[in-house]
């Protein structure tokens, strides 16, 4: 099983964590994170930012979406 890259994720509700664990940046460009009735999306910025040891990669908060009942 392949390591997972922790990611920063910004924007988006104040509940989001703030770190995220993804495969890869290439084969999930979007995170989308289920909370009650909705779901969370962010997408790869194209940056990283942390500490110059630890630079992750950062994904934006874009929209939110409702799970269709």
């Amino acid at each position: 099983m392949p390591e997972m890259i922790s990611v920063m994720l910004t924007g988006g509700p104040d509940w989001a964590p703030e770190v995220w664990e993804v495969q890869s940046v290439e084969d999930e460009p979007k995170v989308k994170i289920l909370c009650g009735n909705a779901y969370e999306h962010f997408e790869f910025s194209g940056f990283c930012a942390g500490r110059e040891d630890e630079q992750r990669p950062v994904y934006r908060w874009c929209c939110r979406t409702y799970v269709a009942e």
